[in-house]
């Protein structure tokens, strides 16, 4: 199994524990998280080197990472697993497939890569490297139809353990935030890269919006100790540092939870605000020349998942130079203070919360079973 973003681990952590359940004495390896780890599995490089995100910032990192590449699928060969599973991370997964795919070793991609979003020439890569796709959202088995690729819906694991409805109330008790005044989330990223180019815009919001609203709280959930020190740097860089911002380490759904509206970088992130039920803003900032690239490529006028999943702009989105402080604060002030706007947000992800609920490990554990089985 390769696994390496937080998103892929946890996926990939739920697998394994579904597999166990049916083959105990089942064995995995190959690159993975600390959630995966915790469940026994072998990581032979440190999941973290695979973490990057656009084309400037992979550039960067590229020989370590086709060196890691090489030698994994050196390895691969050698031992002749029973499958291979290949959690995203499509741009590196797809050459390892292929190549161990062609060596008759079966291959299963764990969440298909967004070719209804973007780059939609990958379906031929797809074609050569992967037995079997489990895609997590229920408009995607039709895109392999015709194709020789088998594709599983499993659904989305975060709306299987995210409860239908959250009291905010009572997440503020868990947190200690006040009843009685207005809560944001901000949620700049887990990667240290999106803390970069997002970390600063994100305080200078806060600041704008706390002209206007000077009860407004900030709930600032971070992944780790680096992009705390991130967005401490940025406070500090903007004068902000004593302003009523909360930072804690993880506690991303329960800061969303007690929160009225989110500030959210693109990405996972805005598929659990989404089953958390609250109202969002969606920016995203990447490097002038991945941004060039990447808005070539895009088929659909929506980078957010909620409104992919809607089919409609129901949360707005602010993509490079449009995401400034200006933008976000108004769009979030909107929110704030529209109790109508909010609860039609609300209503329309409670529709996706329940169509993305499919206990998606043991869906999942039955798709790959018949390969382990006949093995």
């Amino acid at each position: 199994m390769v696994a390496g973003e937080a998103s892929s681990d946890q996926l990939a952590a739920h697998l394994i524990t579904a597999l166990k359940q049916h083959l105990p004495d089942a064995q995995f390896y190959g690159i993975g998280g600390p959630k995966m780890q915790r469940e026994g599995f072998d990581s032979l490089w440190p999941a973290e080197m695979l973490a990057v995100r656009g084309y400037a910032e992979v550039l960067r990192h590229y020989r370590a990472i086709t060196r890691m590449r090489r030698q994994l699928l050196h390895r691969l060969l050698k031992d002749r697993p029973d499958v291979f599973i290949g959690v995203d991370g499509s741009d590196f997964n797809l050459w390892l497939e292929k190549r161990l795919k062609h060596s008759g070793i079966p291959t299963i991609h764990f969440v298909s890569p967004s070719i209804w979003a973007w780059r939609r020439s990958r379906m031929r890569k797809i074609v050569q490297a992967v037995s079997h796709i489990l895609a997590l959202y229920p408009f995607e088995p039709e895109l392999y139809q015709g194709t020789a690729v088998k594709c599983s819906y499993v659904g989305h694991p975060l709306a299987d353990v995210i409860p239908l409805e959250i009291d905010q109330r009572v997440a503020r008790e868990r947190l200690g935030v006040p009843q009685d005044q207005p809560v944001i989330a901000l949620l700049p990223g887990s990667r240290q890269s999106e803390l970069h180019f997002m970390a600063e815009t994100f305080v200078e919001t806060a600041k704008l919006l706390l002209a206007r609203y000077p009860k407004l709280q900030f709930l600032v959930p971070l992944v780790s100790r680096e992009t705390r020190l991130q967005f401490e740097t940025a406070l500090w860089k903007l004068k902000a540092d004593e302003l009523p911002f909360t930072l804690m380490f993880g506690h991303a759904a329960e800061a969303v939870a007690a929160s009225d509206a989110v500030l959210v970088a693109s990405g996972t992130a805005t598929l659990e605000t989404a089953l958390v039920g609250r109202p969002m803003v969606i920016a995203y900032k990447m490097s002038p020349w991945s941004w060039r690239l990447m808005r070539g490529m895009r088929y659909l006028p929506w980078v957010g998942l909620p409104n992919i999943l809607a089919g409609r702009y129901v949360v707005p989105e602010f993509l490079q130079d449009e995401a400034t402080p200006e933008n976000l604060a108004q769009a979030l002030g909107n929110l704030l203070v529209d109790r109508q706007a909010r609860a039609a947000i609300a209503r329309v992800f409670d529709g996706i919360h329940r169509q993305l609920r499919q206990n998606t490990a043991q869906k999942a554990a039955d798709a790959v079973l018949p390969y382990l089985q006949k093995a």
